[in-house]
């Protein structure tokens, strides 16, 4: 598995999401995952599926430290992430996860104590790395200036929506960036342009928007299935080698299709 090592974490490019995925199928299909060679599991408190997901790890049948596992603590749960961070882990049923990341920026909750909270949490073994998700350019400028560690920003992410701000923000620090929605909640799969470099691969327009995502430095992606044959195609996009043409063509497509905007949303016209 092609890996992603920054100074604060080493984290596999490709990984499996589990958002929607429930119960005994949620646990099947990451140990399926892990059984096909996925070592990336992305979960959070907010998925209500902690319980299998942990399942599923132990079901996989490799050793703990071979998985590198993420999870989330919930918008609303930041005055007190350690709380948040015993109960996932009691869920997952494991001592430590790989990547504890904050699920949402909450403009009520400051910013600065919840991550010297998570940094704490990292000094003590229960996360490897600590993080954010959903942080526009301007409020990750703002994680990175209160002194913590952060790791990693995880965004909604694809060959139709720009993240150029981020990035710059991320590879100035060092952070590496995880692509969610990489496949727009499956909006891109049928899109013409993409399917017509797939055929010149040999490959579908999905593995082609994922190939993208993953030829870039610090970026991963973790498409979410529960369907043995689908996370066989995306392990196959790691090894899909894009073109100057291809990538011209993706540069055409539109980027402002946002899938992803709750109504506790950041401000997104910070990061433009």
């Amino acid at each position: 598995m092609h890996v992603i090592e920054t100074a604060h974490l080493a984290m596999p490019k490709l990984g499996l999401g589990t958002w929607a995925l429930k119960g005994a199928d949620c646990a099947r299909a990451v140990a399926e995952a892990i059984g096909l060679g996925y070592r990336h599991i992305d979960t959070a408190e907010m998925y209500d599926n902690e319980e299998p997901v942990g399942q599923g790890i132990r079901d996989g049948g490799v050793p703990r430290e071979q998985v590198f596992v993420t999870t989330k603590v919930w918008w609303t749960n930041l005055g007190d992430p350690g709380a948040a961070l015993a109960a996932s882990l009691k869920r997952l049923r494991l001592d430590y996860v790989d990547l504890f990341l904050v699920h949402w920026p909450n403009p009520q909750i400051p910013l600065a104590p919840t991550l010297a909270a998570m940094t704490r949490l990292k000094e003590r073994g229960f996360a490897r790395a600590i993080g954010v998700a959903n942080f526009p350019a301007t409020l990750l400028e703002e994680a990175v200036a209160t002194g913590a560690p952060v790791a990693c920003n995880q965004v909604e992410y694809h060959v139709m929506l720009s993240q150029e701000p981020v990035l710059r923000v991320a590879r100035t620090h060092d952070i590496a960036v995880t692509a969610y929605s990489p496949l727009g909640k499956g909006g891109l799969v049928d899109d013409p342009a993409l399917a017509g470099i797939g055929r010149r691969h040999g490959a579908s327009g999905a593995q082609v928007a994922l190939a993208w995502l993953l030829e870039q430095d610090r970026v991963a992606a973790i498409p979410k299935s529960g369907r043995g044959e689908n996370m066989r195609a995306n392990l196959a996009a790691l090894d899909l080698r894009l073109t100057t043409e291809d990538r011209a063509a993706i540069a055409a497509l539109p980027k402002d299709r946002r899938f992803v905007n709750p109504s506790w949303s950041p401000a997104w016209d910070q990061a433009a």
